[in-house]
């Protein structure tokens, strides 16, 4: 067994657990244990500086943006069906200043509107509290819990409005706290509930049921038993899922009308909940309103399919795409006698001799690797910066294709087209960083140290000029695996 007081397994283990060395952490790694731990901290992961608080304000502006659009359309119909402005002809702009006669203004560039505003500051705002972080032990958990409770901007305008917010509010308060709580903010957040269409659902046998007609939407019941809790073969049925559905009919979102509460935000509206007793996994919960759908999640948390679920899904992201089994079950073990103690699990997987001297084989994540890149090179980079490599390399923020999120796997990210892609987003990088980094051979040991190998020490002294080093150096296996 690799013995993890050598410099190489202390500097692998911030790569593995972290978010990538600034230059001159290398050196440095003589407290990693500590350095790690002390991320853990009872209020969560830091959080982000964004102009809008959460989901309620975001939710009122998102409303009165689209009302203003629908008035535009509205304007636009009426005047193409009075002819107006039929015949006119449009006056050029006039020049800029100091711009010469004659010569036509640049167009302008387009603003973009409400929803991508807010998703271009969350963007840039995720990232650079990764940039921040010391280690970045708790930002990978964010980056971690996050995946596995995904929603998706591709949805619609909701959701590419509140994605940062539903990460900031449901998922970064309660990565070290309990896995209950996580599961409720998260299943109870309007992000979500919009994602998977719950606001849709309605209880049969509820008032608006009854009136109405329609009945249950069962995406997120599934989702939830599937993807967030047991896992497909956590021992749930058809049954279940349905009866799931029934017993979180009426947790929805409020609307601009603002009836239940604050527009854009989470509420309970006792007309779509589907009244009386629902059995779940053989227990019946006969609670009012919304606490069924609360007690019903509260023992999906406990469940020990959730345990070994959440273990190996875990130790899949941090350690290998096949972790030891013994590092399977010594989490899940923790997970089950905690009661679900985030902080425990945390601390469970930092501390494993299981986890700590396993070999580097997880590639990094394009997410990963920008991020790493981008600490190692000193960047602070605007959204185009971000948002164009991590489209390229297909993995941009919060826009996994389904409700799985991106995959977790090697196999999904080591293709022919991916490695391409990453080559040619190191090679981009390289120029950037051309100019303000002064030699690539030190930086191979501020940012690898013990970890660089001869062959890429020797690679990156020979490149045929600096963009070319810092390149090689991105795309060297000890910067791409942890």
């Amino acid at each position: 067994m690799a013995d993890r007081s050598e410099p190489s397994q202390k500097a692998l283990a911030l790569q593995r657990f972290g978010l990538g060395l600034k230059p001159g952490q290398a050196a440095g790694v003589a407290d990693v244990r500590e350095r790690l731990l002390a991320d853990i901290r009872s209020e969560g992961a830091p959080q982000p500086s964004v102009s809008f608080s959460g989901a309620a304000p975001i939710g009122r502006a998102l409303y009165a943006f689209e009302d203003e659009e629908r008035a535009a359309r509205e304007s636009r119909r009426v005047a193409g069906q009075l002819g107006v402005g039929q015949g006119v002809q449009v006056a050029a702009a006039p020049p800029a200043p100091g711009q010469p006669q004659g010569q036509m203004a640049a167009p302008a560039q387009p603003v973009p509107q409400f929803p991508q505003t807010i998703y271009r500051e969350e963007v840039v705002a995720r990232i650079q509290s990764a940039l921040d972080a010391e280690t970045g032990f708790a930002e990978r958990l964010v980056q971690f819990w996050s995946n596995h409770f995904c929603v998706s901007v591709a949805k619609g305008n909701f959701v590419r409005a509140m994605a940062g917010a539903f990460e900031r509010e449901a998922i970064r308060p309660n990565i070290f706290g309990r896995f209950e709580d996580l599961l409720i903010a998260v299943e109870s957040h309007p992000a979500m509930l919009n994602f998977l269409d719950n606001q849709l659902s309605i209880g049969p046998d509820s008032r608006a049921g009854k009136r109405r007609g329609r009945g249950l939407n069962e995406n997120l019941a599934r989702e939830i038993m599937e993807l967030h809790t047991l896992g497909v073969s956590g021992g749930y049925t058809q049954a279940d899922v349905t009866s799931l559905a029934r017993i979180i009919t009426g947790w929805t979102v409020v609307g601009r009308d603002a009836r239940l509460g604050f527009p854009g935000s989470f509420a309970f509206n006792p007309g779509l909940h589907d009244p009386g007793g629902q059995k779940l996994l053989g227990k019946v919960y006969r609670q009012e309103g919304k606490e069924k759908g609360m007690a019903a999640l509260a023992d999906l948390a406990r469940h020990p399919s959730t345990a070994a679920f959440i273990a190996r899904k875990l130790a899949r992201h941090f350690v290998a795409d096949e972790p030891p089994q013994a590092l399977v079950a010594d989490l899940a073990r923790t997970f089950r006698e905690t009661g679900g103690d985030l902080a425990a699990l945390s601390r469970a997987l930092v501390t494993s001799e299981l986890a700590g001297t396993a070999p580097a084989t997880k590639l990094r994540t394009p997410q990963e690797f920008l991020v790493a890149a981008f600490r190692a090179l000193g960047r602070r980079p605007d959204f185009g910066q971000i948002a164009g490599p991590l489209g390229v390399m297909g993995q941009p923020l919060w826009q996994p294709s389904g409700p799985d999120g991106y995959p977790d796997t090697n196999a999904a990210w080591a293709t022919p087209e991916g490695i391409k892609t990453r080559i040619d987003v190191a090679a981009q990088l390289g120029r950037q960083a051309a100019g303000s980094v002064a030699d690539p051979r030190a930086l191979v040991e501020e940012v690898l140290g013990p970890l660089a190998s001869p062959q890429t020490r020797q690679a990156v002294a020979r490149a045929e000029s600096k963009p070319q080093a810092i390149a090689l150096l991105l795309m060297s296996p000890e910067f791409q695996r942890r």
